[in-house]
């Protein structure tokens, strides 16, 4: 009897520990399957436009505060050396004053002459070597200013007014580049895709009011058959492209004391990823980048400025090449068609009959004859 309740019991066990072993793997199982999925869902939600947008703004701004970090030791040495360069100087002419200002003046001209040559001379070489342009870590490398040296790096606007002095700065910015330049190509590209929708939708709607629901069908890529297609004329894009520089001409010329001309020639060399750098919101124009008291509040008035306007021109490049391709399957059809009136008129082809040959004229049956086969 006891050996067969141990047997039974070895039994029990073996058969609660295989269910617990596949209840274990089920659930194991199970959550792989939801971590993929959410995986699944992630990437799919940041491959939308929404999820490419946020992804942009995310990365421009984990790189300012990157770039405020690694820039934080380069801008902090030059402060010192400058300083340290002044200090010295001040201190050399003060024992010149004291010594020879009144017994040996020829004497104390000429050594303040030379004192005043080598501290120039030592600015000039960390102003070439080192870039620095007389402001300290905290005015040069603030959140905005960052924010917008990110943007000018991956969208390949290249200012040029701010420049990574470290040597890791510098590796970082390669960096930074590489990974940042696709991801706003694909941005530009889902942008102008939105844009144009929406766009394209505003100027249906426009057409269909001012010619009372008059249709006009145009052979579309894309579109279903039977819908209503309107192709956006290049002129209206050209025409928003124009409105929306027009609104960052007067706005910066307001903000910024500027000409008009210069900034209408500054929002043009930003959208167009010019980026000659001689003028930036924020700052003074010219080479002397004077920073401003609202600077911050401009420059990230301007990352959104740049941001949607690349985003308009993405939209007006996706609207004039649609343009254009329906323009080059219509002369496509046209080329063909008088190539084949042509060959007509050369004896090269075999001019068709518009019409098929008559059939044979079916003689119906005599009423008799259907009466008594509906009687059967």
């Amino acid at each position: 009897m006891g050996v067969e309740r141990g047997r039974a019991s070895q039994r029990s066990h073996g058969v609660v520990s295989q269910r617990s072993y596949g209840t274990s793997s089920s659930s194991s199982h199970g959550s792989k399957t939801k971590c993929k999925n959410c995986c699944r869902k992630f990437i799919s939600f940041m491959c939308t436009q929404v999820g490419v947008g946020g992804l942009v703004v995310s990365y421009a701004i984990l790189g300012a505060f990157a770039f405020r970090t690694i820039e934080k030791k380069g801008g902090d040495w030059q402060t010192n050396h400058t300083t340290h360069i002044h200090d010295d100087a001040v201190t050399t002419l003060w024992n010149y004053t004291e010594r020879l200002n009144v017994l040996h003046k020829e004497k104390w001209y000429k050594d303040v002459d030379l004192a005043l040559l080598d501290f120039q001379r030592d600015i000039v070489m960390v102003v070439k070597e080192d870039g620095y342009d007389g402001r300290n870590y905290t005015e040069l490398w603030d959140f905005p200013a960052s924010l917008m040296f990110c943007l000018s790096v991956f969208s390949m606007i290249g200012y040029g007014h701010m420049t990574p002095t470290t040597e890791w700065g510098k590796i970082a910015t390669v960096i930074y580049a590489v990974f940042g330049i696709p991801l706003y190509i694909v941005y530009f590209m889902n942008m102008g895709r939105v844009f144009a929708k929406s766009f394209k939708f505003l100027y249906r709607a426009m057409y269909r009011c001012l010619n009372h629901g008059r249709k006009v069908a145009v052979e579309i890529e894309g579109e279903e058959e039977g819908d209503e297609a309107i192709i956006v004329p290049s002129t209206a894009c050209i025409w928003v492209m124009i409105f929306y520089m027009t609104t960052g001409t007067i706005m910066f010329a307001e903000w910024e004391e500027w000409t008009y001309l210069d900034s209408c020639y500054f929002s043009f060399t930003s959208l167009a990823k010019i980026g000659i750098g001689d003028f930036v919101p924020g700052f003074e124009g010219g080479f002397e980048k004077a920073s401003s008291h609202d600077s911050q509040t401009k420059l990230i008035i301007n990352f959104m400025y740049l941001l949607i306007g690349m985003g308009i021109i993405a939209m007006c490049y996706t609207l004039m090449k649609e343009e254009i391709m329906v323009k080059l399957r219509a002369l496509e059809h046209d080329f063909k068609e008088k190539l084949y009136i042509c060959g007509l008129k050369l004896g090269l082809y075999e001019e068709e009959s518009p019409y098929p040959e008559p059939r044979p004229t079916m003689h119906p049956r005599p009423r008799s004859v259907r009466k008594s086969v509906r009687r059967r």
